[in-house]
């Protein structure tokens, strides 16, 4: 019997050469995703040999953007970004804007439509956050401040794309036609009401039944003890919560799944969720990538170099200087600008979905996504390269640029307590590192006890709202001695690291050493082996948060048991 197999054989393909050639980018130190879409190119239709089938791809890519999704919506953290908010929501918005613009003119150069230049200008507007997120990892500034201001910087990017991918569908017509007639715009406007209206209805039901219905399914069936049946729940409520979505509200798969990923992130299996479904959706992201590769046509880097080329200044030169240009000007020292402008030097799994959509619609020529892709390969596989120039840029920089040497002087009003401050933070007091979770339980237990601290703090939001509630706090990252020198460490009865940084605790140490020598320092510590180098370097008292742990749940126990033991014991 002959058996049509087209399905299995686009699977084995797609992962087989994803496998191969991921291997070999991760070996030549590019991100994998590179190798994913190569892969796509190599199966696709645009090259000679075995050519997969381009619908079933398609379909299995669909499953692949909603899942991506619902990984997004699971570690979508709205407290992260609200703690970055001031510098991440304004730049942005308005660094979208400003690369939408550039690209929408580089689209009309070429006398592409409105519609196709304005999807063209935001597919180059957004950067993948999957791309930043390993960056940042293995440069080890995830946790830091400049690596919290640039992933919230990007989630606010991946929430308007969200916003675009629902309103695109509405306006495709408009955008299509170029120009609407006085009856159109009533016809577009409740169009776009509906559709909002709908987006509504379908975000007050999730928050509204969703945060209460998913909690008690997963609940349930863990109850079962079957780890399969709880994976399947997961991605079970993610992919019917997208479907869902798109057949009751016509809201795009995207969007549901979003919603239901932060919806499960809310309740207490959040992280066994996103462990258990990681598996699956690391499978299906590899296959949208690489269906997206199927898309591509190599033979525009031949036929237009000019054109893949200015698509490329665009995401590495003109999106970092718009945002290194932002961050300066709000304020903030020129390594976090250059940070956020190596992290946004690059495009990824949005644009594509983005140019997936704008092509389905018809507003995105095919040449369009082509060169998204070939934006999106050459802009990824040089991001690495991007961040490695960053220190020498800088030195660089500073070396000749006297501007450049003014911003880096210039004072900032939180990076210094106001003269204003009370006497008694100024002398005895506890300089507090850090105001993290652990952070605000120290400064919460301090308050109590009537004990004067001052607060150091990356974050410049941060410190505007301390300020606010009327505690002493500077501005900086405490490596750095003039901000242990403007929280007093002088005059310091007591050096509190809290932060989880401690790369950087020598340099704080030796600071507070050096200006004050009979000061005491405590360190919180995540990991034994650092524990153990920074007890024999004589740093100071050093807490692990694990043996504390068990410490205090032991004291609970003992207590709990010393008084039905003590007669015993006195016999």
């Amino acid at each position: 019997m002959e058996h049509n197999i087209s399905l299995i054989t686009t699977i084995a393909a797609g992962f087989g050469f994803a496998l191969v050639l991921g291997f070999l980018a991760e070996r030549m130190r590019v991100p994998a995703l590179v190798g994913y879409l190569l892969a796509g190119i190599l199966i696709g239709p645009a090259t000679p040999g075995f050519v997969a089938d381009v619908a079933i791809a398609s379909q299995l890519s669909e499953i692949g953007v909603m899942l991506l999704m619902f990984g997004v919506g699971l570690h979508f953290s709205l407290q992260d970004l609200l703690a970055v908010r001031r510098i991440a929501i304004p730049g942005a918005v308005v660094q979208m804007g400003l690369a939408t613009v550039l690209g929408m003119g580089l689209a009309w150069s070429w006398g592409w439509g409105w519609g196709g230049g304005l999807v063209f200008g935001l597919t180059l507007s957004c950067a993948s956050t999957v791309v930043l997120l390993k960056a940042l990892e293995q440069r080890g500034i995830l946790d830091s401040m400049n690596g919290r201001i640039a992933v919230g910087w990007l989630v606010v990017e991946d929430l308007a794309t969200v916003l675009v991918l629902v309103l695109l569908p509405p306006l495709a017509a408009v955008l299509g036609a170029g120009a609407t007639t006085p009856g159109d715009g009533d016809t577009l406007w409740l169009t776009i009401g509906r559709t909002l209206l709908q987006v509504a209805a379908f975000i007050a039901l999730m928050l509204a039944v969703g945060r209460r219905v998913l909690p008690w399914l997963l609940w349930q069936v863990t109850g079962t003890g079957s780890r399969e049946l709880f994976t399947l729940a997961v991605v079970a409520s993610a992919i019917g919560i997208a479907y869902g979505a798109s057949a009751v509200f016509s809201v795009s798969f995207a969007l549901g799944a979003f919603f239901a990923g932060m919806v499960m992130r809310e309740s207490s299996f959040s992280h066994r969720a996103a462990q258990e479904s990681l598996p699956l959706r690391d499978a299906f992201s590899v296959l949208f990538f690489v269906s997206v590769g199927m898309l591509f046509d190599p033979a525009i880097l031949l036929q237009e170099p000019l054109r893949v080329l200015a698509v490329v200044a665009i995401i590495i030169l003109g999106k970092s200087l718009a945002a290194t240009v932002l961050v300066t000007v709000l304020r903030y020292p020129l390594n976090t600008a250059l940070t956020v402008a190596a992290s946004l030097a690059q495009i990824g799994e949005f644009s594509f979905i983005l140019a997936g959509l704008g092509l389905t619609l018809g507003l995105l020529p095919a040449e369009g996504v082509s060169l998204v892709l070939a934006g999106a390969l050459i802009s990824i596989a040089l991001n690495p390269l991007v961040f490695k120039a960053i220190a020498p840029f800088q030195r660089w920089l500073l070396s000749r640029s006297e501007t450049a040497r003014a911003l880096e002087r210039r004072q900032d009003p939180y990076a210094e307590l106001p003269m204003s401050t009370a006497r008694r933070y100024l002398e005895g007091q506890v300089v507090l590192v850090g105001y993290g979770r652990v952070g605000r339980h120290i400064a919460r237990a301090l308050e109590a006890r009537g004990i004067p601290y001052v607060v150091a703090e990356q974050s410049r939001d941060l410190v505007e709202d301390l300020r606010q509630k009327g505690i002493a706090a500077v501005w900086g990252q405490a490596a750095e001695p003039e901000v242990l020198i403007q929280a007093h460490i002088a005059d310091a009865a007591m050096l509190v690291i809290a932060t989880p940084d401690t790369q950087h605790v020598r340099r704080m140490a030796e600071t507070a050493r050096t200006l004050n020598p009979g000061i005491e320092i405590v360190v919180r510590s995540h990991s034994e082996d650092d524990s153990a180098l920074l007890r024999a370097e004589g740093i100071g008292t050093i807490v692990l948060g694990e043996e504390e742990l068990a410490h205090g749940m032991l004291r609970h126990v003992l207590d709990r048991f010393a008084p039905a033991a003590a007669p015993g014991g006195a016999g």
